[in-house]
């Protein structure tokens, strides 16, 4: 998951130097975010329920190979149009790995360590953030190639890993793909029959949309705004993974003094307004303050929202899952793109911050009608 995390969240503070190493304008660099997701979220819908069907170790070991290649083939991009093609590779790679991550910790561990296995491999993503994000604008430093090599050698690396020590976990029942191939599908259609589902799942997609929307052109902010060079924006990166980190550990238990629907609410509104003012000063350490403060707040909300969209359906936990990633990167697909044309146009992450703001009050006030928020989420030692 941290191999993955770094690789999903490189190219934000690289956008600015492949913006001039492939001579392109800002509305045009955001694809190069946006073919990624696209990749993984097109083929998350498929990976899920396929890799019900199969020998899950196997489909892991095919998702990490061709993430190994395709990320390493990143780096041998030479011109936009062979960076978006093997970063949606990349991709679609990336979405036949991390779907066996969540749904192998329930096989593989007791009940009792299955929330602790769950953590670690969260914990993953949020280090990623931490560290792999500064230290990959560190060696983009040097030249914007090597994160990509670096990354690709450490899937690969984990290849060996998951062949040598990750057991077999064949499906549970016997089915093809071939067979029924519209079995696929309908699990989500039944799903997104209950207006209650819809309404929740359109909320979060509103919610990754503006969430990704600025993300994705942080580095291109702080570089026009700051005149902060690739490793410099990769100093500021660190902050806003140090506050995903500290949320992802430790707000779990904010949430359980203040209650789920309190948090949410609290939280959101804060994010949306603290988008605009950050996106308003002038000062670097009251921006580095701000996003450390926000992405606290945001490690602390995912959970909330995974366990509230969990309770859906007892039957089709890993639907939920699926399209609940299929849907964050459909967000940040759509999100990247329509910040970069923002961007072009205005010249100013204002814009993008009032773009963030509108979808984070509108996800908040679709998620409360939904009703399925509830007030308190148990938590578990």
């Amino acid at each position: 998951m941290f191999v993955i995390g770094t690789d999903t969240f490189l190219i934000s503070p690289l956008l600015p130097l492949l913006q001039q190493t492939f001579h392109i304008k800002a509305g045009q660099a955001g694809w190069m975010v946006s073919s990624y997701a696209l990749g993984y979220a097109l083929f998350a819908l498929i990976a899920g329920p396929l890799s019900d069907r199969l020998n899950r170790k196997k489909v892991m070991l095919g998702g990490l190979a061709a993430f190994a290649i395709s990320t390493a083939l990143c780096a041998s991009a030479y011109s936009f149009s062979s960076m978006n093609i093997f970063r949606f590779a990349a991709g679609v790679s990336a979405a036949f790995v991390t779907p066996q991550v969540w749904a192998s910790i329930p096989t593989l561990f007791p009940k009792d360590k299955i929330l602790r296995a769950m953590g670690i491999a969260t914990a993953g993503l949020s280090i990623s953030q931490l560290l792999g994000l500064p230290l990959g604008s560190y060696l983009a430093a040097i030249n914007w190639r090597i994160p990509f090599l670096v990354i690709g050698f450490l899937a690969l690396l984990l290849v060996g890993a998951v062949w040598s020590v990750f057991p077999n976990i064949l499906p549970e029942e016997q089915r093809t793909y071939i067979s029924n191939p519209r079995s696929l599908l309908k699990p989500y259609l039944q799903l997104l029959r209950s207006p209650k589902a819809a309404l929740a799942f359109t909320a979060y997609f509103l919610f990754q949309f503006g969430n990704f929307a600025a993300f994705s052109f942080l580095g291109s902010w702080l570089s026009v705004s700051y005149r902060l060079d690739v490793s410099e924006i990769g100093g500021v990166m660190l902050f806003l993974g140090l506050g995903n980190t500290i949320g992802s550990i430790w707000g779990t238990s904010l949430v359980g003094r203040i209650g789920a629907k309190n948090a949410l609410l609290i939280g959101v509104m804060f994010n949306a307004l603290l988008y605009i003012l950050l996106a308003s000063v002038s000062n670097l350490t009251v921006v580095k303050a701000g996003l450390f403060f926000i992405f606290s707040i945001g490690g602390t909300l995912f959970p909330v929202m995974i366990s509230s969209l969990q309770t859906l359906s007892s039957t089709a936990r890993g639907t939920i899952a699926a399209l609940t990633n299929t849907l964050m990167y459909l967000g940040t697909t759509l999100g990247a793109a329509a910040a970069g044309e923002l961007f072009e146009a205005t010249g100013s992450f204002l814009s993008i911050a009032i773009l963030t703001f509108i979808s984070l009050m509108l996800f908040l006030v679709i998620f409360t009608i939904s009703g399925v928020l509830p007030k308190r989420i148990k938590q578990q030692a």
